[in-house]
């Protein structure tokens, strides 16, 4: 399939739509006071029946921009103040201006009907320990969706290399498969290599909902340690944004968002996106000739097999805005993805041919209504991925550091493998909520979804894993009950039933496993007073073992179909406050801890003959910490930032198990109520912008730095791990990373120009130990946006 020119014509389409589009946009800009005549802070400013929201800054002011030429009615609501409308004509190119002047509310807050909220403010305000990141503050850099979750309290994500490099995001302690991903609510459980959160750009989504450890009933996971959902949002009824970047090591990024609606409701929507780099950075090796043998400890020397390369189009036409359907889409995912692989586990194993590929082709249906009946909402969503991945390793050499190889026998590289399987995966998802009154609905959900993997090696032909039928049906039933006093209270209460079905083999050898497993959650918020809340949350969550754990990948991972389901209990406390100091100081302040009692954890351990991993249960490991963020701003030009993440993970196994037996040792573990190793304990981030207006008539200049910092940890056991001079090779070190970033906005917006400086200071980055990550780099980025609505 040439996906690259899908891409390509996709990208010359909607350009051609969008030519005639670029009508000259308006902006409303304006005050509000109360009666006493003080700047009021936090007020939602709403065009109404339209996607055009904004929040009055500290000083009241507000700015609505990129507005078509039209009549509106702006609609101000304040919680204790009473809602004001007030009509307005835009003309064409110039500036409306609104004051408000609002009064108290004499009605009980629990009374108080505010609409309008931005999504990421309604999201937050949750009773569960949710943080919502704004995707569009994002849009003129060159962050892919897991760079932005990096920045977020409780969350670390864990790179190999560079760009497309093998990932790990822990949240909270929980890792890998313990924290699962969505795209609008949709599990991403199924969709390959080629689309993960590491090369989707930040672009797409239109902000990222983080749960943690308490995940809503609503997304119909089996998460044991929180879950991610990637919201694209529906934007803008007809809109084109494009960005295109480069930069260091050969590093290029395009970005396509748009979408094309008639007034009948009939719609095209389109995202599609690339990634490309050399990943040619240099780094600190322990080097030896091939052939001579000669040894330099500390070589400065260039990566030389690790380009990376993807290619993703997303395609929805359908209708909105219809009597039986608010959204009804069909669509198609269609997408590539090639990967050098440079090292092994660590440096000193390096590779020059050995590589991957995968694709995805994925038909996809969305529907949603609400209202189908009076109080029922009701949202479908339904997938099947038809991809497959390879994995190549045909040279029979052994290559140095230097780029140069020697043959090595006919075993490969690594292991001679010309592998490929399809990991078919269907998916359905079922969502139905009834609203009973004004502050009660119930809700249930069902997601269904099943895994077949089929595979074949011509280079090993009679080898019977491949032939072994690996399947996997999976069904989470959910049922939940919410109790809402609007800006008052909220309770959540809810139940998971999940049934898991594995088959492997066949004949004799045939294997079945069927299991099933009940949690429940409640979720509880109280605001005592507009600026501050209370949250506190628990769930009784379990985890079934995912299809490669169970049944390995033959390349890396060994299988284990004994694998038993995890459970964890998990508790949330959080608060978040908001105040003002003479009117032009903005502070905000949130914390939360965290308690997690997981048995049978599933953790990955190596195998036998050390050369793969293998997963396994252990029985027990409790985690303990917590995250604080504090933000300030100083009018609406100065932001700065800073969050701080502590967790204790102890392992509460306090005897080993014989590996080869299962039997229980005798004697007491010598890391029984260690510390787990190798995980982050204590990391954070800072960051600061200045943002000037009007450097240029209509132009905008902002400048942001941001600071990554992670304290030292064990790769070992605490009480295994050596000392003294032994102790450096036993951690993976502390590590500072400063970033750097210019944004130049022309035209209110409609043209960006941004430049990007990462890793400023040049220093040896470790994620993870003995792989480093790339050193100082610059980037250009480009990006262009124009929207319009229909009256």
């Amino acid at each position: 399939m040439q996906i690259k020119k899908i891409l390509l014509l996709g990208i010359l389409c909607a350009c051609v739509i969008f030519t005639s589009a670029q009508n000259r946009l308006s902006s409303i800009s304006g005050q509000i006071k109360t009666n006493d005549g003080n700047p009021l802070p936090g007020v939602t400013v709403k065009i109404h029946k339209t996607n055009y929201v904004t929040l009055t800054g500290p000083n009241g002011n507000f700015k609505l921009s990129n507005i078509p030429v039209g009549n509106y009615t702006v609609q101000v609501t304040a919680i204790g103040f009473k809602t004001q409308k007030k009509e307005i004509k835009v003309t064409d190119g110039e500036i409306s201006t609104l004051s408000f002047s609002l009064s108290e509310s004499s009605e009980q807050m629990e009374t108080v009907n505010v609409i309008g909220r931005t999504a990421n403010q309604e999201v937050n305000r949750q009773a569960f320990n949710v943080t919502s990141v704004d995707a569009k503050k994002l849009y003129n850099t060159t962050l892919d969706i897991s760079g932005a979750l990096d920045r977020v309290a409780g969350i670390r994500v864990r790179e190999s290399g560079g760009v497309g490099s093998n990932f790990n995001l822990s949240l909270n302690g929980f890792s890998g498969n313990h924290v699962r991903y969505f795209i609008d609510g949709i599990p991403m459980d199924n969709f390959g290599s080629s689309f993960q959160i590491n090369n989707i750009p930040i672009n797409v989504a239109d902000r990222i909902e983080v749960y943690k450890g308490v995940v809503p009933m609503w997304l119909g996971s089996d998460a044991l340690g929180g879950a991610i959902n990637i919201v694209t949002g529906d934007r803008y009824r007809n809109y084109i944004d494009a960005s295109y970047s480069f930069g260091s090591f050969n590093t290029h990024r395009s970005v396509i968002n748009a979408a094309v609606t008639s007034k009948n409701g009939l719609t095209v929507q389109l995202n599609a996106f690339q990634n490309y780099s050399d990943n040619d950075y240099k780094v600190n090796v322990e080097a030896s000739d091939i052939w001579t043998g000669a040894y330099a400890p500390n070589a400065l020397l260039k990566r030389f097999h690790d380009t990376y390369h993807n290619e993703t189009l997303i395609a929805n036409v359908g209708v909105v805005g219809k009597s039986y359907a608010d959204k009804l889409l069909l669509g198609v995912t269609v997408g590539q993805n090639y990967k050098e692989i440079q090292t092994g586990a660590r440096m000193v194993s390096v590779f020059g041919g050995w590589h991957r590929r995968g694709n995805i082709l994925m038909p996809t249906l969305k529907y949603k209504k609400e209202n189908l009946i009076k109080g029922l909402d009701v949202t479908i969503n339904a997938n099947y991925n038809l991809g497959n991945e390879q994995n190549i390793d045909t040279l029979n050499v052994r290559y140095d550091w230097y780029g140069t190889s020697k043959p090595n026998g006919s075993n490969g590289e690594r292991a001679r493998s010309l592998y490929k399987y399809k990991n078919n995966n269907g998916l359905a998802t079922t969502m139905l909520n009834y609203k009973i009154d004004d502050h009660q609905s119930v809700a249930l959900s069902n997601v269904f979804s099943t895994f077949n993997r089929k595979g074949s090696d011509e280079l090993n032909p009679t080898n019977a894993e491949y032939e072994r039928p690996k399947k996997t049906n999976k069904n989470v039933l959910g049922l939940g009950y919410n109790f809402d006093v609007k800006d008052r209270w909220s309770a959540t209460v809810f139940g998971k039933y999940i049934n898991q079905n594995n088959v492997n083999g066949t004949g004799n050898n045939r294997g079945t496993n069927n299991s099933g497993k009940m949690g429940y959650g409640s979720a509880l918020s109280y605001f005592v007073n507009r600026n501050l809340q209370l949250k506190a949350s628990y769930e009784l969550t379990n985890r079934m073992p995912e299809a490669q754990e169970i049944f390995g990948d033959v390349e890396n991972q060994d299988a284990n179909p004994n694998l038993k389901p995890e459970q964890s209990d998990n508790f949330n406390l959080g608060t978040s406050y908001g105040f003002v100091i003479n009117k032009d100081h903005n502070f905000s302040i949130s914390a939360n801890a965290i308690y997690r009692n997981a048995t049978n954890f599933i953790y990955n351990r190596l195998n036998q003959n050390q050369a793969k991993l293998v997963a396994d249960n252990r029985d027990g490991v409790r985690t303990i910490g917590g995250d604080a963020e504090i933000r300030y701003s100083y009018k609406n030009w100065l932001s700065v930032g800073t969050t701080l993440t502590y967790q204790n993970l102890k392992n509460l196994q306090k005897y080993e198990r014989d590996l080869n037996t299962g039997e229980l040792l005798p004697t007491i573990s010598p890391v029984y109520l260690d510390q787990m190793p190798n995980i982050p304990y204590l990391y954070g981030n800072g960051d600061i912008s200045v943002s000037l207006k009007n450097v240029g008539k209509g132009n905008n200049l902002t400048i942001g730095y941001n600071l990554l910092y992670v304290h030292a940890f064990w790769l070992y056991w605490p009480s295994r791990g050596g000392r003294g001079e032994d102790a450096a090779k036993m951690e993976i070190a502390q590590q500072f990373n400063h970033d750097l970033n210019l944004v130049y906005s022309l035209k209110k917006g409609r043209y960006n120009i941004g430049l990007e400086a990462k890793n400023l200071t040049n220093a040896a980055l470790y994620d993870n130990f003995s792989l480093q990550k790339p050193g100082r780099a610059f980037y250009l980025n480009l990006r262009y946006f124009i929207n319009t609505i229909h009256n």
